[in-house]
């Protein structure tokens, strides 16, 4: 499989995109006047202690208190085992109030940037990433990928890390990229989180309640340390400045993937030239066509995201139940890439189309298993359901694709629908009788929007002569361009 990454920079915006055999998979934006904050450690203060909810309110510089829960608080770990030498159950967690206190300062993580009203979740479980590592100061696991499937090439990993970590007394997690290196390029990793480790204990020693200990690294190079694997061939850069500092990184973290880097000068703006731009247009739609003519509805709401699966005007060459087949195959691997690329996560609920045979239904499902493998954030996928659903979830982290770029529109307050020009129309006649029978006037006025207008004056004008005549007043319509069609005022005059 061909991969490449392109990165696209400009002063106040940087994009990155994953595509893989010439479509693209994932869409990673950061933007100066908004940068993700996930990974970023900050001396905090504890600004309300919840024992209701098992949290607490933390102060640490941002619009919004972060929220800190129970069970993401660090807490002494449990004995070895009891005296018969069996392992210790595990503790249950204690209460919000025994574990932190209203004022008090500490040292947080960010696990999870704020979205939509939520603030940014907290952990003091910290931790900080290498290109193949994650140092896990508090813990003394060590612990190796799910990727990482060879039994052999798992055994080998973790007897190296624990040999390097045993002198430190940290634990650590052996990320994906690890695969087949050796011991030195490891020990280089250790070095640095070392390093790193040193210099945020500084940090939190000296940083007041509110302040920055540690920030995480610039998208281009974040990608580069999180993306960057054997099977990318090429990373494109559009900015000589970037792609120096990029050069400079992966030789110093990465040099046997360093001369994978590529400047692109072209004329062509790099998105263009690899159908991104056009991809993240689609990506804001409802609506996701697919080859065999059928099409998928994905609706993101605040508790989750659905994806409804319609056979469209696919109509198969053989039976129903062939035609449903094909196309829930075709819908599976769909549904996978959209997750990608529009970085949804949470709860997701699928609604395939009705199968009635039961191998059809594994088939289906071990494809979204399949298609859903390659994806960097961690997924669960359930068997169908008894109503026929696939419940599944993905990790969610930061702002889905939509909501970084879009905001709720201002018409419908992100409702998806208005009213019709015709409910508008019985509104204002409403609030017409309401007004004359609270204040004296001699005649009225109606501002609203042309459609409405158009409508009233059209295909009502028979009932504003009889409310004229049931009032006793006269109304006057006046179109603005500047109403949208729910918008009106009625003015007494």
């Amino acid at each position: 499989m061909s991969e490449e990454l392109l990165i696209n920079v400009t002063p106040r915006e940087t994009r990155v995109a994953l595509v893989e055999n010439g479509m693209p998979q994932e869409v990673h934006i950061e933007r100066a006047s908004r940068r993700g904050y996930v990974g970023n450690i900050y001396r905090g203060r504890v600004q309300r202690v919840m024992p209701g909810m098992q949290a607490a309110f933390v102060e640490i510089g941002l619009e919004r208190a972060a929220f800190l829960h129970a069970s993401d608080i660090l807490r002494p770990p449990p004995a070895l085992a009891d005296g018969n030498g069996d392992p210790p159950a595990p503790a249950p967690t204690p209460s919000i109030t025994e574990l932190v206190r209203e004022g008090q300062e500490i040292t947080v993580q960010v696990a999870k940037d704020p979205i939509g009203s939520k603030g940014a979740r907290l952990t003091t479980q910290l931790s900080i990433p290498s290109r193949y590592l994650v140092l896990l100061p508090y813990s003394q696991v060590i612990g190796v990928s799910a990727r990482i499937e060879d039994d052999a090439e798992r055994a080998r990993l973790k007897g190296i890390m624990a040999d390097l970590m045993a002198p430190s007394g940290m634990g650590c997690i052996v990320r994906t990229n690890a695969e087949g290196q050796g011991e030195p390029a490891l020990a280089e990793d250790v070095d640095y989180l070392l390093r790193a480790w040193e210099l945020v204990q500084v940090g939190s020693q000296r940083a007041r309640a509110g302040q920055r200990i540690y920030e995480d690294l610039p998208l281009p190079l974040r990608a580069l340390r999180d993306l960057l694997n054997s099977d990318i061939e090429k990373v494109r850069v559009d900015s000589l400045d970037t792609f120096e500092r990029m050069c400079d990184f992966a030789s110093q973290f990465t040099p046997d993937l360093a001369d994978r880097l590529e400047h692109y000068p072209g004329d062509v703006p790099i998105f263009d030239l690899y159908g991104v731009e056009d991809e993240i247009q689609r990506a804001m739609r409802r609506e996701v066509l697919l080859k065999s003519g059928g099409h998928l509805v994905i609706d993101q709401t605040e508790a989750m995201t659905t994806v409804d699966v319609n056979t469209g005007s696919f109509l198969g060459q053989r039976n129903l139940e062939e035609t449903v087949y094909r196309t829930n195959l075709e819908a599976a691997q769909a549904v996978a890439r959209q997750l990608r690329l529009r970085n949804l996560g949470g709860i997701v609920i699928i609604d395939f189309i009705d199968m009635v045979d039961p191998e059809h239904r594994r088939q289906v499902l071990r494809t979204l298993e399949k298609a859903l493998s390659r994806d960097h954030a961690r997924t669960n996928v359930h068997d169908f359901s008894p109503l026929g659903l696939v419940e599944m979830t993905r990790k969610r982290t930061t702002e889905s694709l939509e909501r970084q770029l879009c905001e709720p529109c201002a018409h419908c307050g992100g409702r998806g629908s208005i009213k019709t020009a015709e409910t508008v129309t019985y509104e204002i006649f409403r609030e017409i009788t309401r007004a004359v029978r609270q204040f004296e006037a001699s005649q009225l006025m109606v501002l609203a929007s042309p459609k409405v207008v158009s409508r009233v004056l059209e295909e009502d004008s028979a009932a504003v002569a009889e409310l004229e005549e049931f009032l006793g007043k006269s109304i006057r319509f006046q179109a603005d361009d500047q109403y949208a069609q729910e918008q009106y005022d009625v003015v007494l005059l």
